[in-house]
């Protein structure tokens, strides 16, 4: 098995390209450990020690390091994590756990905007957004202000506020008028 390795814009972050699938479907946030408990993989990544992130994608694994750490000392731990669990045969995730689907689900009379947003943000932004090794999902959207949820890569990237204002926010405006700002939120 041979894992390719690929840097994303966040510098404590690392894209791992194991050649294989990794979710069939949606995407997987681990932002700590104790959120691994439900995916085996997550769960041998971040016992590599030094991992402060493990995000999955269709095709890819993200992980984030601790800030004094540095990635010529745990690079090669975590490749042999992924290595190891992709060897025995082992689920991505455990049976009852399943990965996010993406977008909050929105109710009320802003429905159509909304659904201008997500569409919006599935063609243009998420595909670009996962070469980077993340994702950002809808998580709402008040008095014209969009509320993104930034994972993987994108979450703690020192170029996401630029991403977000320069990026996400010109393109919903451009589009759609009723949008006046777009804001990160917390997980």
């Amino acid at each position: 098995m041979f894992i390719q390795t690929e840097s994303t814009p966040n510098p404590a972050t690392l894209k791992f390209l194991p050649g294989q699938s990794v979710l069939e479907i949606g995407t997987a946030d681990f932002p700590n450990a104790e959120a691994a408990a439900k995916s085996p993989l997550a769960h041998r990544i971040f016992a590599a020690g030094g991992v402060t992130g493990v995000f999955f994608g269709s095709d890819f694994v993200t992980v984030t390091k601790a800030d004094d750490v540095e990635w010529q000392h745990i690079k090669p731990a975590i490749l042999g994590a992924i290595m190891e669990h992709y060897q025995s045969g082992a689920p991505v995730m455990d049976g009852e756990a399943k990965p996010a689907g993406g977008h909050a689900a929105h109710t009320g009379e802003d429905g159509d905007i909304v659904r201008q947003i997500k569409e919006l943000l599935d063609t243009r932004v998420r595909p670009a957004v996962a070469q980077d090794g993340g994702d950002i999902t809808f998580h709402g959207f008040d008095r014209g202000v969009v509320y993104l949820h930034m994972q993987g890569a994108c979450a703690g990237c020192p170029s996401s506020t630029l991403t977000l204002k320069m990026g996400i926010e010109n393109l919903l405006r451009h589009y759609i008028p009723e949008v006046t700002e777009v804001r990160p939120v917390a997980a």
